[in-house]
């Protein structure tokens, strides 16, 4: 199974949009929003391992 390495162009786009937002945040902000981003793709994480242990 392969899997892509790159970004669509609408990943490449949320992520500058992002980037725009994270830019003005002050250090306690940016480790609040590191830890949520952290928080949600472990969730995601759990999401794929409990929908292949399904299939």
């Amino acid at each position: 199974m392969e899997f892509p390495i790159e970004l669509t162009l609408e990943q490449q786009f949320r992520l500058q949009n992002l980037k725009t937002q994270v830019e003005n945040l002050s250090q306690e902000e940016a480790q609040e929003f590191l830890l949520e981003v952290l928080r949600q793709m472990m969730v995601k994480d759990n999401l794929v391992k409990h929908l292949l242990k399904q299939a």
